[in-house]
Parts: structure tokens; sequence; C-alpha cells
């Protein structure tokens, strides 16, 4: 079956803060501003991205600081629209908030449900239907602005790529193949396991 790309977005994740700068967990449940440093990786990166010709209609950004300001600094730059989806928050950690990361990353691998927090199934299915909601508004190829575990759910479940940490705004390219309208799938053949292929 031959399949042509169609439509997709693009996702970045959101400069450096200060929690980054520790290297501790910092959840949806807790809004952080970013650092200097931040400010300026994501205007070096808007900047890198309006460069690269890449086609963008709308930026599309989670409700924290550290995500809204990242996103307001892309849109500026590629002179579109900024819209802001409750979807795109990072997962809620609740107790796991501020520990260390090493500390806390067997538990994420043994898929634990921080105290207080969001599960694993929970944040992925909130990601996911987020997705899927941008149906309509993937021919403007939005880009998506969020933290790195919004990141690893979309390179993970969409494109086959586990365990994909995305640094401080990393950019990375997902597009859909859709089979041209006159291709008929094989008799008995399979869906393909991730349709969505990435850039990174």
């Amino acid at each position: 079956m031959t399949a042509v790309a169609t439509e997709g977005f693009h996702f970045v994740r959101h400069g450096q803060t200060e929690d980054n700068l520790r290297g501790v967990r910092c959840g949806g449940d807790r809004d952080v501003a970013l650092t200097a440093q931040g400010l300026a990786q994501a205007r070096e990166a808007a900047e890198r991205f309006r460069g690269s010709g890449r086609p963008c209609g709308v930026v599309i950004a989670g409700p924290l600081e550290r995500t809204a300001v990242t996103g307001a600094v892309f849109a500026e730059a590629l002179g579109v629209p900024l819209v802001e989806r409750a979807w795109l928050r990072e997962r809620a950690l609740g107790d796991w908030n501020g520990l260390p990361i090493e500390v806390t990353r067997p538990w994420f691998a043994a898929g634990r449900t921080p105290p207080g927090g969001e599960s694993e199934a929970a944040f992925a299915s909130r990601i996911l239907a987020g997705v899927d909601g941008l149906a309509d508004a993937l021919t403007r190829r939005p880009l998506l602005v969020g933290s790195k575990g919004v990141g690893r759910i979309l390179l993970h479940r969409l494109a086959g790529r586990p365990a994909v940490e995305l640094g401080n705004c990393e950019i990375v390219g997902f597009e859909r193949a859709a089979p041209e309208p006159a291709a008929e799938p094989a008799a008995g053949e399979p869906p393909p396991d991730h349709p969505w292929r990435c850039d990174r």
C-alpha cells in the first residue's frame, strides 16, 4: 500500500527552569518559570525553527508558565496565533514533585503512580485524546508546546520511540501517513502499529 504524508504537527519542550537545573521532578501540578537561560533557549529555538522554513499555522501551548511563555516566544517569532490547551499540561506528580530525578526514575520504570498524582495510563490517555482532537488542525502543521513527559508520550505512543527524553527547547516533527485515495489495502493487511513518523 502506497502512503503519502498529508498532515502532521511539531512538538517543542519548554525552555530551562530552575527545577531542570537542580535535576528534580516538576509535574503539571507545580508551576515554575523559565530561567533567563530558558528564555534565551526559547528565542534561539524559535528563530531556528522560523529559519528552517517548516510550515506552522498555529502554536498550541500548555497552560503552565514554562510552556505558555515558550509558546508565546514561538508564536511571536513565527507570526502565528497562540492558543492554550489544558490537555498539554505535564503529568501531575503529587508527592514526587521536587524529588531528584535519579531517585524517582526506578519508580517510573516500575509503573508506579505518584501519591496524589496521575497514573501513567491516565496521563497517556489525556495526551492521545488531545492529539485526536487536533484532526481538523493538522493541515496547518501546529506546533505543540509542552513538557518532557508530554514529549515522551508522543514519541512512545505515536511513533514507537520509547524512553526518549527531549532536551529543553528540542523540537521534533510528527507526520501521519495516509493512504492515497485510490489505494486499497491488501486483504487481511493489518494497519501499521505506529502510523506516525517522527524526524528526531
